[in-house]
């Protein structure tokens, strides 16, 4: 009897000791010791992370030819958690003021992440200025927008959430969205080991998400590695893109064909609606610059130029062929202005027929 008594009296003390279950922010945590809790959402849930499973994975990029590397800042390594959420906050229209915009809504991914219209409309109904650009290889860019007005992804990933004429919300508004949906404040606490979601933590994955969009799978490269033949009609127009008669790949060149700089390419003669990086120079001499895009997947971003103004790549070639537009800022490179390149209208259909050999399906259907 005495010592069924002695056991009693120490399976007694040993549960009166056991740690109650911890509320924190109104949820029990029974196991509080191995756990935080991540409180009440507006969705009811009452969901918890393990801070012992915070690990990550690396995203593994890969240099494609003829490509520097990549420019990835040293406080926003890429992982594979951190692309997978950012392509999630993306295609997120709670971003925007109204919950109706998303950044794919500007940046469609069957246009190439461009849009299919000269201008956008914003979630007030105004309308833009200019032409959303193509979210190509943005790894290997030194700025970005049209006027090189960012000179990070991050940076610019800051800006259309809270332009008027975009999303126009507040970053203190979308914090608090995204922190009350159970499901993003996990990921983000398995992606940046962070307890709130704040807008440098959505912006730094929203530029994982764009440094992954990598194109370099076309019929030219697919040509460049021997795989595939171009025809005669596309390697005349290779020809004419990297010589003298087309002089395209001066500021087109390399295996990214674009050079990361600035140029007045002849559009207008003067009186510039749009001053470009003029506007953030602050200098007369980059009135009518804008920055070099990409001609990689040029057959899927129409219309063409900042401000959309040609809606096809025919029209494109045309305007070179021409030879533009005098102005006292248009670039050197442009020259042959008031004599225009002369290419015969075969010439001109062969240069087309080569930058479509740039088109990457698999880059707009994956």
């Amino acid at each position: 009897m005495i010592r069924w008594s002695l056991y009693f009296c120490i399976a007694l003390l040993i549960f009166s000791c056991k740690k109650d279950p911890e509320i924190i922010f109104g949820c029990t945590d029974e196991n509080a010791v191995n756990w935080t809790s991540l409180a009440n959402f507006d969705d009811g849930s009452c969901k918890y992370d393990s801070i012992n499973n915070y690990q990550t994975t690396p995203y593994i990029i890969t240099t494609p030819y003829g490509f520097p590397d990549m420019l990835i800042p040293d406080d926003n390594q890429m992982t594979v958690e951190g692309v997978e959420l950012g392509r999630q906050l993306f295609n997120d229209p709670r971003l925007s003021k109204n919950n109706s915009l998303s950044c794919a809504g500007c940046h469609n991914q069957n246009n190439s992440f461009s849009s299919p219209n000269q201008y956008n409309v914003g979630v007030d109904n105004i309308m833009g200025f200019r032409n959303a650009s193509a979210l190509i290889n943005l790894g290997w860019n030194t700025s970005f927008n049209w006027d090189g007005s960012a000179l990070t992804l991050e940076e610019q990933a800051f800006e259309p959430v809270t332009n008027p004429i975009e999303m126009h919300d507040t970053w203190q508004n979308v914090e608090s969205k995204l922190n009350n949906d159970s499901n993003y404040f996990i990921q983000f606490k398995n992606t940046f080991n962070i307890e709130y979601i704040d807008s440098i933590h959505i912006v730094k994955a929203i530029a994982q998400f764009e440094r992954s969009l990598i194109s370099v799978d076309s019929k030219y490269d697919k040509w460049r590695k021997g795989e595939v033949q171009l025809s005669l009609s596309e390697l005349n127009g290779y020809a004419i893109f990297n010589t003298e008669k087309g002089d395209c790949f001066h500021c087109h060149g390399t295996e990214m064909f674009m050079d990361n700089l600035f140029h007045n390419n002849g559009l207008d003669a003067g009186n510039f609606l749009d001053l470009g990086l003029g506007n953030i120079s602050g200098n007369p001499l980059d009135n009518a610059k804008f920055k070099t895009p990409t001609v990689r997947n040029v057959e899927f971003t129409g219309p063409y130029m900042h401000d959309g103004r040609f809606s096809t790549l025919e029209e494109v070639v045309e305007h070179y062929n021409s030879g533009g537009n005098y102005s006292t800022t248009i670039d050197p490179l442009m020259k042959k202005v008031g004599i225009g390149l002369q290419l015969t209208n075969n010439e001109k259909n062969d240069l087309v027929n080569f930058l479509k050999t740039l088109s990457d399906n698999s880059y707009i259907n994956k």
